[in-house]
């Protein structure tokens, strides 16, 4: 089988692997799509800070084949599965910190997501870590549950209220997850900042308020027009750019929430006035990854068509083709969410 791995600094190889051997609690399956996120695009050509060159975590495919113990999945079943999956009892988990469980990083998928076929371990097929797909989800759709998961969690950190509004800076495919989540939970005014304009002007097709260039030198005069003066109510940072922060910090309304969303660069810093912060009473908030529960909310918005994340697949890649894909992916040129299939 055909497995895609980081061969060193830039470069994606396909190579033949052999297929692990199955366990009695695990199962088998075959991929049909996986996302490509930025996470693994950081991993290709930066400098992320996780210990693994694993890619492809949004996988979902076809039950192949079941362990001996497995009573809950069969073959031919139709499942979206999640790559971390954590243990619900440690300190963290019991705080509703799951992302930072220890067991959460020791759980994968074997050899990984963007893998022709993989094994998912007991532990994950045990512990809710597997989501049997309506017939109704297309795969496409089923490989966008763990990024519009991750948007999930960070909105769940968030308070807000119906009417409220939001900037989102970077509209890349979970800047637009973000997009779609604001107006699904009821904002009235959506801002939207971006350097690239293939994205702005995908995200006119969305209905927002305005799509503002990052660097234009009045987009703040406009934000406050448009929120009486006040600054929106929250601000995503969905890209990984810092001075997008700076600007959110800038933007948001004093008492407001910042969210940081996007993934720096390992060993990114930033000079930060923390007297604003401080003196507008400002919330800033990270949220890292996605848990099963989360991937459970996402893939119930996905069935009841109240995020329509078809809307946001731009190209497809055949796995052995994951070079061109991720290099595609890198730059953005013309494109959102770009997905590989078997």
């Amino acid at each position: 089988m055909k497995t895609a791995f980081v061969e060193k600094p830039s470069v994606v190889s396909i190579k033949d692997t052999s297929l692990p051997e199955l366990g009695p609690g695990d199962i088998l399956v075959q991929m049909q799509c996986c996302g490509i996120c930025g996470s693994d695009v950081e991993k290709v050509f930066g400098q992320y800070g996780q210990p693994s060159m694993k890619l492809g975590h949004e996988p979902a495919g076809t039950v192949l084949e079941v362990g001996s113990n497995v009573t809950d999945f069969k073959k031919g079943d139709r499942v979206f599965t999640h790559h971390h999956v954590p243990c619900y009892s440690c300190h963290y988990c019991t705080h509703g910190n799951e992302t930072m469980c220890k067991k959460y990083y020791e759980t994968n998928l074997s050899p990984c997501g963007l893998s022709e076929q993989y094994i998912v371990p007991e532990w994950n097929v045990t512990h809710d870590g597997v989501l049997k797909l309506p017939d109704s989800m297309s795969f496409e759709e089923a490989s966008m549950i763990e990024p519009l998961a991750c948007c999930t969690r960070a909105w769940s950190k968030i308070d807000y209220h119906k009417g409220d509004s939001v900037a989102i800076f970077g509209v890349g495919p979970t800047g637009m997850m973000h997009v779609m989540l604001s107006q699904a939970y009821g904002f009235d005014k959506i801002f939207c900042l971006d350097v690239n304009e293939y994205r702005l002007d995908f995200a006119k097709k969305f209905n927002v308020t305005k799509t503002l260039h990052s660097t234009d030198n009045s987009r703040k005069e406009i934000i406050l027009e448009e929120t009486s003066g006040r600054g929106v109510d929250v601000a995503i940072v969905a890209t990984g750019n810092l001075n997008a922060l700076l600007d959110a910090i800038d933007l948001v309304r004093k008492g407001g929430t910042v969210m940081m969303f996007g993934v720096p660069s390992k060993g990114d810093t930033i000079n930060l006035d923390m007297s604003a912060v401080y003196s507008k009473e400002i919330t800033l908030l990270t949220s890292y990854a996605a848990s099963d529960n989360d991937t459970k909310e996402a893939l119930e918005l996905i069935a009841n068509s109240r995020v329509d994340v078809k809307q946001l697949i731009t190209h497809k890649y055949n796995i052995a083709d994951s070079q061109k894909a991720f290099e595609h992916a890198k730059t953005g040129l013309n494109a959102m969410k770009i997905i590989i299939t078997k």
